[in-house]
């Protein structure tokens, strides 16, 4: 594909540092080594990053879209040690995706800036929807609700997949829900008084597009077909190389 896009995959962890990113020993995380193989693989250019002090108009310029895998007020140095956003470093990411760049959270990334007294951060309000708690790891079914959205025509019409599931609070009123994550048989008691939700979305931020993907938490599942699908799917569509009806 001769149009590559660059894309920045950022997965800082000022709060709980999940082990898809955790580098430990290593020079690179399990997701960071997905993604430099994956990307390149669909005609992406992808940059690997935790170091939150090169946020700024500049910088955020040179990539097509951000792909975070974060936790925490991203504004502090928190768990993993890695620098924090500079003073007008979120606000530079808010307007870069609200000017027209690509954006996906995918699986912690919406539990990143969490407002205060409940109030809806404006990250939260870009990205569509907030972490509030989850379960035990565990088998959920998937429903694709939007078979038409491109490069998902050969997604299963229902799938099930193991892993942490996010409920999330303070959800938009203009997601575009793709896919379903089915409750019925689910433990946990804040999956038994909840029926279907949302698990992977679409939104437009202003001349920006958002895609959500609530999977992610165990390192295995990036690997997974369905995952790899719809992540290619969230990629080209937040890049403009597709086009979709939300």
């Amino acid at each position: 594909m001769s149009d590559v896009k660059r894309v920045l995959f950022f997965s800082k962890s000022a709060g709980f540092e999940h082990d898809t990113v955790k580098r430990g020993d290593a020079e690179w995380a399990p997701a960071e080594l997905f993604m430099a193989q994956f990307g390149p693989a669909n005609g992406y250019e992808v940059v690997c990053s935790k170091d939150g002090s090169l946020f700024g108009p500049e910088y955020l310029a040179g990539f097509d879209a951000y792909v975070f895998c974060t936790t925490g007020n991203l504004e502090e140095v928190g768990t993993d040690g890695h620098p924090a956003f500079p003073a007008g470093g979120k606000q530079a990411l808010l307007d870069a995706v609200a000017g027209g760049k690509g954006f996906i959270g995918i699986h912690n990334g919406s539990d990143t800036f969490h407002g205060p007294n409940d109030t809806v951060d404006p990250y939260t309000a870009m990205l569509g929807g907030q972490f509030l708690t989850h379960g035990a790891q565990q088998d959920a079914k998937q429903v694709v609700v939007d078979p038409a959205f491109p490069g998902l025509e050969d997604l299963p019409a229902e799938f099930t997949t193991h892993d942490e599931w996010y409920v999330q609070k303070n959800v938009a009123a203009d997601i575009h829900v793709i896919v379903n994550q089915l409750t019925e048989g689910m433990t946990g008691e804040m999956y038994e008084t909840r029926g279907p939700y949302a698990s992977v979305w679409a939104r437009r931020d202003g001349d920006g597009r958002v895609f959500y993907i609530a999977n992610g938490h165990r390192p295995d599942n990036w690997e997974a077909p369905e995952f790899k699908t719809i992540l290619l799917a969230g990629l080209n569509w937040v890049t403009g190389r597709t086009e979709a009806t939300l």
